[in-house]
């Protein structure tokens, strides 16, 4: 989901991971834990000088960022993690657009019925153009990439359920030219083919 998220292990240095638009494998060993956060879509925007979309595909210290200073108290907790966010806050008011990408988003997540850009602009009143560059300011992925990540995990939803998938369907639902290249953004998404993931559910 597009969500940036902030890690930490203790005694170490909090990261902040942009929105991640691929597969990705992180393997942790030995002993230990990670406290981490994921920030709703839209609201890091409050902790940056600049768009959200800077951080996408992207891990950084978080007291390389200029809204960041120490880490929170030890031990770390979610609770600690929860309290030095706050402490990094903007002062209220500072919005700038925050809210509204968090509801669109919201918009995207809850109807099955918005497959496309246009579809999306339609629903909330903005040009296509005017969505995109709200989505890099706030959101850290293309109006797109939203769209197609939330409908294509309805479809593993759908696998999971032990429904069929009709895939040529699917494909011209979301927009694509063909089957082929939903076949190719499933597996970017989810690391494997859409009949290999599907091989883990029994069919109906």
């Amino acid at each position: 989901m597009p969500n940036v998220q902030i890690s930490m292990v203790p005694g170490g240095v909090p990261e902040v991971h942009g929105v991640c638009t691929g597969f990705q494998v992180k393997v942790l060993s030995g002993p230990g834990r990670v406290v981490g956060a994921a920030v709703r879509p839209g609201a890091f925007r409050a902790f940056l000088d600049g768009p959200v979309a800077a951080l996408t595909d992207r891990t950084v210290r978080a007291d390389a960022l200029p809204a960041f200073t120490g880490a929170p108290a030890e031990p770390v907790t979610t609770a600690t993690l929860q309290e030095w966010l706050r402490r990094h806050l903007p002062a209220p008011g500072l919005d700038g657009g925050a809210t509204e990408a968090t509801d669109v988003v919201a918009l995207v997540a809850a109807d099955p019925s918005i497959g496309r850009v246009d579809q999306l602009a339609v629903a909330t009143g903005r040009s296509v153009r005017g969505l995109q560059r709200l989505f890099a300011e706030h959101v850290g992925a293309a109006p797109k990439w939203v769209i197609r990540r939330y409908r294509l995990r309805e479809v593993t939803e759908r696998m999971a359920a032990g429904g069929r998938v009709d895939w040529a369907g699917v494909a011209a639902e979301l927009g694509y030219a063909d089957q082929a290249h939903l076949v190719r953004d499933f597996t970017a998404l989810f690391g494997e083919s859409p009949t290999r993931y599907a091989a883990r559910y029994p069919a109906l």
